[in-house]
């Protein structure tokens, strides 16, 4: 019985080793494709942490120096939380927050510079499309609705689509375009819905063209 049983082992381990001569150089690669993944996953995320933690610094940085007004400190901060930190969204609102405090200064073409450097990142799709509606208004505060019209081009995150509609029909109003004016305001006033208080702001706008929305939309005044 004994002799039987180490029979049956011998085959059972000359099965495994056939299996692990033809499929083993398959298995460990794989197993090495998975706990690579794996540990690449987790550095990825360690690293992202990092990343925020140390861009953190700096984004604090550009709030100083917004908030003391200091033009040229603001201008350091940024190119140092770009060029470091370019790739989180950290640095995307600092783009946007030192864009402001440029501005104020007096410093107009910075100014557009760092929105433009905003708006051309995509890791927050939202912080991208603030951007975009930022310098098409710009655009159209120097009278310039051709530009302000390439800003709004091409989709926007969902929760700006409303603002991104109303804003193309300011630049339509500039231009002359009082159809597609209150074509782009109507769609404003569905996608920004009844509890948004800017939607009265669209109104008043549809009224000046001689338009208002559908009776079953329009705000409570």
């Amino acid at each position: 019985m004994a002799k039987s049983l180490d029979l049956e082992e011998q085959e059972q381990l000359d099965q495994i080793k056939h299996f692990w001569k033809r499929y083993g150089n398959l298995i460990t690669w794989g197993l090495t494709v998975v706990f690579a993944a794996i540990a690449a996953w987790n550095g990825w995320n360690y690293w992202q942490h990092q990343q925020a933690q140390s861009a953190s610094v700096l984004f604090d940085e550009v709030e100083r120096s917004v908030a003391a007004k200091d033009a040229s400190r603001t201008e350091r901060a940024l190119t140092d939380l770009q060029n470091q930190y370019g790739r989180t969204a950290i640095a995307h609102q600092g783009a946007l927050l030192a864009a402001q405090g440029l501005w104020e200064s007096g410093d107009q073409a910075k100014a557009k510079a760092a929105l433009e450097w905003a708006a051309g990142k995509d890791t927050d799709k939202g912080l991208q499309a603030i951007a975009r509606l930022r310098l098409a208004g710009l655009a159209m505060d120097a009278g310039a609705p051709d530009e302000a019209a390439k800003w709004l081009a091409g989709p926007f995150d969902p929760a700006f689509e409303g603002l991104a509609a109303d804003r193309l029909g300011d630049m339509h109003r500039m231009a002359g375009r009082i159809a597609e004016a209150k074509q782009a305001y109507l769609k404003a006033h569905t996608l920004l819905g009844a509890e948004t208080d800017y939607r009265r702001l669209v109104e008043v706008k549809l009224n000046a063209l001689g338009a208002q929305p559908p009776a079953a939309e329009r705000s409570a005044l």
